[in-house]
Formats: C-alpha cells, structure tokens, sequence
C-alpha cells in the first residue's frame, strides 16, 4: 500500500507521544485535544508519514544487496 519511511526509532518515539497524548484525556487536564495523539500513534503502526513524501524525508535503512 504505502512505502515505509520510518526507521524503528521515528516509530517508537511517535509510538511513546502518541500514547502520552491519548493518556491526556484520562488523566491530567482530560481534554478532548489528546485525541490528537491518534495521528503519531497511527503512523508509527503504519511505518508511513504522509508529510514525509512531499519532501523527500525517509528514516528508514535502505536494503543494500
């Protein structure tokens, strides 16, 4: 489907803010903004970042032969 362009440490750190942020609608200020956590929890699962096309960026290690 899409071309990974996250390395596995991008993923994790997307992974790790994702959650705080979600987290935040529990406990802390419990807004609904933490919701926005969702978009770097999704991306690290899908291993794509949409902004990262447009600009050419890739985290992820190429496979040499």
């Amino acid at each position: 489907m899409f071309k990974c362009n996250m390395g596995t440490v991008d993923r994790a750190v997307r992974a790790v803010v994702g959650l705080v942020l979600i987290s935040l609608v529990f406990v802390g200020p419990q807004t609904a903004w933490g919701w926005i956590g969702l978009v770097p929890l999704a991306t690290a699962a899908l291993g794509f970042c949409p902004a990262y096309s447009p600009l050419g960026l890739s985290t992820c290690k190429t496979k040499t032969s």
